[in-house]
């Protein structure tokens, strides 16, 4: 080879080789941060999907609360007939 495919060789490695270094760098900091929200949403998701579910069972509560209340008014509208 000659001496200036040489010199073009090693400058071209000397700018690849931090390029190539610097990017997988950078990319393993991004896929750590994105982990990290993915993880943070995904506990944010289960608090929710918990409130749902206590939700749901506190209207199924009222639903059984509100049907006992019109039996006992059934009941007190027979007794006082």
């Amino acid at each position: 080879m000659t001496e200036a495919v040489t010199v073009a060789l090693i400058s071209g490695l000397c700018v690849a080789v931090p390029s190539v270094i610097t990017t997988m760098f950078s990319n393993n900091k991004a896929n750590t941060l994105m982990n990290y929200r993915i993880d943070e949403l995904t506990k944010k998701v289960e608090k929710h999907n918990n409130v749902v579910e206590r939700m749901a069972l506190q209207e199924r509560e009222t639903k059984a609360i509100w049907k006992r209340i019109d039996e006992i008014k059934g009941e007190l509208e027979k007794e006082s007939e």
